[in-house]
């Protein structure tokens, strides 16, 4: 039977006054407690399937001589995450036959979709791309589409494991987790292969083809790569673990819906309604200034990895430098955003974020002629992750501003997921025109793609921003 869900909590009123104030010791501990700790390597789940799928792949991809129009085509995968909307509500209402009953809802939901991704792990491991490409394809898509449903199912059992006051440490320990799992699976991937290669790659030749504008001369090793995507296939085991190890967590009280039309209503069309009710005509703006601020850096994203392979960058500079050091500088950039926004608000940071992101894009230009420059890749990578986290804060903090707290979840899952859709999409034609045109051409005209940003950010801070209840 179609169901809904009526909520038993009380009101936000009552919820913020069950705030319990706490010392500084107090505070602190609680990100030593269990449910935080569990919310820490959940986390790690939820990041690890990420870079696997998008750029990770299309590094192995390019080093097994696969072609950039193919690439970035390919990069549609990531569509999945754009798209997790759609499903939700199933994740959110429908029991798993036999799981549910064992371990609840939403941990059934969590086991199911991290044994998807274990399974897609391994067949991508296995499968050389060189000769069987579509199975590779097919994996990457179950990995993605387990990975979007983790995501769905994850986001529920946080806020229904804990209470309101320990919220910010579970999501906290949430982003610590994820960040933690990109650096394993960005730079940890590219250790174990770069282990595990019989010979080493010498980049110089590498460099003098991608100086050329041709693709470089790497040996594709597929044991190397088999041996390095295992393991992160064993890594998700921590997830797993992590799932048996969490208490089921209350289960909400639902009522049958009358019909599936009363279902899909509420569900998806009554928090799209309430946001172009609140801002009417410009609501059109505020979502075309959702669906393309990233654009640039998105476009731009997808070209990056094969570009380190063309210009002759090793897997262990790639681990060394993009993977960790960009990592930790987007998380630099982050707080820098967080804190400017404070200070001088959200719109005029979004603003600097969007420039800085497209002057970035003009830096890997500049680095495109310069064939391999290791000095050079730091400093781009560190200029491009800085402001990536920057325009990353202030986004976040805007589409925060946008929801009704009536519909927070389902509204901010519409808005995350819409700001992917078009910029995925065109970023599918990036290999295509890099092929045609070149990486300097490429990277100027991601940089230009920010133009139409900026007119859209000063119209909208032009609108008043409903109040969000």
């Amino acid at each position: 039977m179609t169901t809904s869900y009526t909520a038993t909590t009380d009101s936000n009123s009552s919820d913020a006054a069950a705030i319990v104030k706490r010392s500084w010791a107090q505070t602190l501990k609680v990100y030593l407690e269990p449910p935080t700790l569990r919310m820490l390597l959940l986390g790690f789940a939820a990041g690890l399937p990420l870079l696997l799928v998008l750029g990770t792949l299309s590094f192995r991809l390019r080093e097994a001589g696969i072609d950039r129009t193919t690439i970035g085509f390919l990069s549609w995968v990531g569509l999945a995450y754009g798209f997790k909307w759609v499903w939700s509500p199933l994740v959110d209402r429908m029991p798993i036959p036999l799981l549910t009953h064992w371990l609840g809802r939403r941990r059934s939901w969590l086991l199911l979709s991290q044994i998807v991704i274990i399974a897609g792990l391994v067949g991508m491991a296995l499968t050389n791309p060189q000769n069987d490409l579509q199975s590779m394809v097919w994996f990457a898509v179950a990995v993605a589409f387990g990975s979007a449903t983790q995501d769905i199912a994850l986001d529920a059992y946080r806020i229904e494991s804990a209470d309101v006051d320990r919220q910010a440490a579970m999501a906290s320990a949430y982003m610590t987790g994820y960040r933690i799992a990109m650096i394993w699976a960005g730079a940890g991937v590219f250790w174990v292969a770069a282990f595990v290669e019989v010979t080493p790659i010498i980049p110089a030749a590498a460099a003098v083809a991608g100086a050329a504008g041709e693709a470089a001369k790497v040996v594709y090793q597929h044991s190397a790569w088999q041996t390095a995507y295992l393991v992160m296939a064993a890594s998700m085991l921590l997830g797993v673990i992590t799932v048996f190890w969490s208490p089921k967590p209350a289960e909400r009280a639902f009522v049958p819906a009358k019909n599936a039309a009363d279902w899909l209503k509420g569900a998806l069309i009554e928090p799209f309604a309430d946001f172009v009710r609140r801002y009417k005509w410009q609501a059109a703006l505020i979502l075309a200034l959702i669906a393309t601020y990233r654009i640039s850096d998105v476009v731009m994203g997808i070209m990056a990895n094969p570009f380190y392979v063309d210009m002759g960058y090793t897997k262990l500079e790639v681990a060394n430098v993009t993977k960790v050091f960009g990592v930790i500088m987007t998380l630099v950039g982050a707080f820098i955003g967080g804190v400017l926004s404070m200070r001088f608000g959200v719109m005029r940071i979004l603003m600097l974020g969007a420039i800085l992101s497209a002057v970035s894009n003009l830096l890997f230009a500049w680095l495109g002629g310069r064939g391999h420059d290791l000095t050079a890749l730091i400093w781009v990578i560190s200029a491009d992750n800085l402001s990536s986290g920057i325009a990353s804060a202030a986004f976040i903090a805007y589409l925060s501003s946008l929801t009704n707290i009536n519909y927070s979840a389902t509204q901010y899952a519409l808005f995350s997921s819409m700001m992917l859709l078009f910029p995925k999409f065109l970023a599918g034609y990036s290999g295509k025109f890099v092929d045609a045109f070149g990486y300097v051409d490429f990277f100027n005209a991601t940089a230009m793609l920010g133009a139409p940003v900026l007119l859209l950010i000063w119209l909208a801070s032009r609108i008043k921003t409903s109040e969000n209840s």
